[in-house]
């Protein structure tokens, strides 16, 4: 097929990947990102969104643009905010359409292909894919048989509800965010704005599919693999419950009956295994948080990156 008979793409896709002071991850990602296959059906470049006011990403993304065909462009965001990095990627966006990848993650060779091919197939207004983990060590055994950084999967064209959404691996059209002020709610600070995104845009009638072969591998560190960190993971995501409007009632009784069955639990939990204890004890601070957040009192409030 010569260069005449090529089809013309219709649509640009923005990659926009939001960088958390991890120059070293994102040297990674962007090398995954260079050889994305598009069957010529799109074109793709690349927003890379800084959240440090000290630039950390910047010699590692000039060393990327100074060597690569793709277009790239380049953002500071420097308040610490996930949700403002957020939507400075996006303002910075000029592709018809928007995809979303954290720093600590890297796809594979048709990632944004199967994504395409999905939105357009199934004629939605964004496709999610699944992210799953990768260790670049042997991770205790408890973490493996407790699955604490594996994440639900679901059919190809599945219609998802809000409360199954993240931002770790989309695609959705730039449009659907027009006249609604900022796409991402500055409030979620640390965490919970991708949630309150998707709850936001399926009010407006917005439709969103999975898509099970975009697949898109999370680094996970050392450091995550400790129960400390799910703890305080599960700590921070009890406390923005009041940040979320949607039935909030109904999710309170569930607190004030999970705390006390978890707490009831826990000991015959302990002699199964401990990794159930684990995901039970972790199940058990989060309805706990909630509550706490209630009475507006936040035990964990800072994110860990």
């Amino acid at each position: 097929m010569n260069g005449e008979d090529l089809p013309t793409p219709e649509h640009h896709i923005s990659v926009c990947i939001c960088t958390f002071k991890r120059p070293e991850l994102l040297q990674g990602l962007l090398a995954k990102l260079e050889h994305q296959q598009t069957e010529s059906l799109f074109t793709y470049s690349i927003v890379i969104a800084d959240n440090d006011a000290a630039c950390s990403a910047q010699p590692v993304v000039s060393v990327f643009s100074a060597a690569s065909s793709l277009r790239v462009i380049y953002c500071v965001e420097p308040q610490q905010n996930i949700a403002r990095v957020r939507n400075k990627a996006v303002e910075q966006a000029d592709g018809d359409l928007i995809a979303f990848l954290d720093d600590d993650e890297f796809p594979v060779e048709d990632w944004l292909l199967r994504l395409y091919k999905t939105y357009t197939g199934f004629g939605v207004d964004g496709v999610l894919g699944p992210v799953k983990p990768h260790f670049n060590f042997d991770p205790p055994k408890w973490v493996i048989k407790g699955r604490f950084f594996e994440r639900p999967d679901y059919p190809t064209g599945y219609r998802l509800t809000f409360s199954e959404t993240r931002t770790g691996n989309v695609l959705f059209r730039k449009d659907i965010v027009n006249g609604s002020g900022p796409a991402f709610n500055p409030e979620f600070g640390t965490a919970g704005e991708d949630v309150d995104f998707f709850r936001r845009m399926m009010e407006k009638g917005c439709r969103f599919v999975w898509c099970t072969e975009a697949v898109a591998y999370e680094v996970v560190p050392a450091w995550r693999c400790k129960r400390s960190y799910l703890l305080k993971r599960a700590l921070l995501r009890g406390s923005n419950f009041p940040k979320h409007p949607r039935n909030r009632l109904k999710n309170l009784a569930k607190s004030l009956v999970a705390v006390p069955c978890y707490t009831l639990a826990l000991p015959i939990l302990a002699l199964i295994g401990h990794h159930f204890f684990l995901a039970y004890l972790i199940k058990l601070l989060d309805h706990g948080s909630r509550l706490l957040s209630v009475l507006g009192l936040s035990v964990v409030t800072r994110r860990e990156t």
